[in-house]
Formats: structure tokens, C-alpha cells, sequence
């Protein structure tokens, strides 16, 4: 169960210098509405900020990097419906973490950010974009400075993500376009590890006995897989399912 109750309002004692933050190339998301707070620069005052994460130990990890920043102002779960900025980290993007998002998503008060292990598809990563996200950091990532740069664009109305997620997000939702322009796309999905690897080593110019060898399978299973994808497929031959594997990124 995600750990949803932001800690107890923090008010660091004295003042000093922010440091300089890690920078990493980062390519900025449209956000969702206007930001709270100035358009430009950095936001007045100590932005407040809630962390919700999915275990104890994850979110005292969270807490403690940002409770010694003086820009940041963490806040208690009766005051969290008006943080200016909800942090979600989890290991992943499951159904509860994503129910999770869906509520802050219609909370107007805040923005939200997502402190996350890994997203096992580009559909887990374009869930969470659905769900209101408009920033994300990897938690290998998730040091001081980072976790404050994050929260400081986040205030300012940007969006953040890693280079190499947008390239994933876009691979996804260009995969999903072509599924729905082309009418064989729901057969595509269903193609096997075992499919792919046979169709990868005709591609290579192998024949029925080369390909057994390799894949140690019998002549005639490779014979009946091969055939049974050109068949979904509707392909004329072998040559026509390799032209189509490569061109839809499948092998």
C-alpha cells in the first residue's frame, strides 16, 4: 500500500546559499494549467511541498534530502490538498500508484511530480503522463540537488523528463499510431520471442535446416511457426514477413 501521509511540517532553522544543482539534459513537458505562483523566475517564497511514497523507508529517504533545503517547505497531511507540489516516488507505475496520481491529478492546488525506479514500458510511462505528471526523475537520480531543481520547475509551471523517456514516450505513441492506421497491428502485438528470433535469423539469410540448428528446435516446428505468422499476418512468404518484422521495429 503506497504511503500517502506527507510528513509533519518541517521549518528549517537559519539560512544559506542554494548550491549549484546537477544539471542533466532534460526536455520540458506542456504542464497542465497556469503555474502557482510567478510565471517567471524562481517562485517566491518556500514552496510547500507533499511526499507520498510506497514505502516508509522510501519517503524518509525523500524527506530528508529536501527537509534541509530552506526553499522547500514540506507539509503535513492536513495541509497537503494545497502543497504547491505532491512528489509520488515508487519502484514503479502500478494500478495503485496510478490511482494515486488520478486524485492529485484533479487536485488544481498542486503539481505533480513522480520519483521513479523504473517504468517497464513506454505504456507505463505514458500512464503516468495521462495521470497528471508533469515531471519526472529516476530515483538512482533522486540526490539533493536534483530532487530541489525538480521541485523548484515544477513551481515555476515546467515540466521535466529525462531525454532518453521522451525518446521511449515517443517510440511508444508512435507504435500505437501505426497500430491504429494499420490493420494487422493487433496481430503485431501477439508476436512470440520464438516468432521474432526465427524471423530474425531468415533475415539473416538462413534456411529451415540453419534455423533448427539454432534454435534447436525440430525442421518442421520451424516450419509451422514461420507459416503460422505469415498466415496472421496476411504476408505472401517468408521474405514478406521479414520486410514487414523489420519495418514495424519488431526484429
Amino acid at each position: 500500500m503506497l504511503h500517502t501521509e506527507p510528513i509533519s511540517t518541517v521549518h528549517p532553522s537559519g539560512t544559506g546559499a542554494t548550491r549549484p544543482t546537477a544539471t542533466r539534459p532534460t526536455v520540458p513537458l506542456q504542464g497542465r494549467g497556469p503555474a502557482h505562483g510567478p510565471a517567471a523566475g524562481e517562485p517566491a517564497g518556500r514552496v510547500t511541498v507533499a511526499v507520498y511514497a510506497s514505502d516508509p523507508v522510501l519517503h524518509v529517504g525523500i524527506v530528508q534530502q529536501l527537509r534541509q533545503r530552506p526553499e522547500v517547505e514540506l507539509v503535513d497531511d492536513t495541509d497537503a490538498h494545497g502543497a504547491r507540489v505532491s512528489l509520488v516516488a515508487v519502484d514503479s507505475v502500478d494500478d495503485e500508484t496510478a490511482a494515486l496520481l488520478y486524485r492529485l491529478r484533479h487536485n488544481s492546488a498542486t503539481r505533480t511530480g513522480l520519483v521513479v525506479g523504473t517504468f517497464d514500458s513506454g505504456d507505463a510511462l505514458q500512464r503516468a503522463i495521462e495521470c497528471g505528471v508533469t515531471a519526472v526523475l529516476r530515483r538512482a537520480e533522486a540526490d539533493q540537488d536534483r530532487l530541489l531543481q525538480l521541485v523548484l520547475a515544477m513551481a515555476n509551471g515546467e515540466g521535466v523528463l529525462p531525454g532518453d523517456l521522451l525518446a521511449k514516450l515517443l517510440d511508444h505513441v508512435g507504435s500505437l499510431q501505426r497500430a491504429a492506421l494499420d490493420p494487422h497491428a493487433a496481430s503485431l502485438s501477439t508476436l512470440t520471442p520464438r516468432e521474432a528470433d526465427m524471423l530474425r535469423l531468415v533475415s539473416e539469410g538462413l534456411d529451415t535446416a540453419e534455423i533448427a540448428r539454432n534454435t534447436s528446435y525440430s525442421e518442421r516446428t520451424v516450419k509451422n511457426v514461420l507459416h503460422e505468422v505469415i498466415t496472421r499476418l496476411q504476408l505472401r512468404n517468408r521474405s514478406h514477413a521479414v520486410g514487414y518484422a523489420l519495418r514495424n521495429g519488431l526484429i
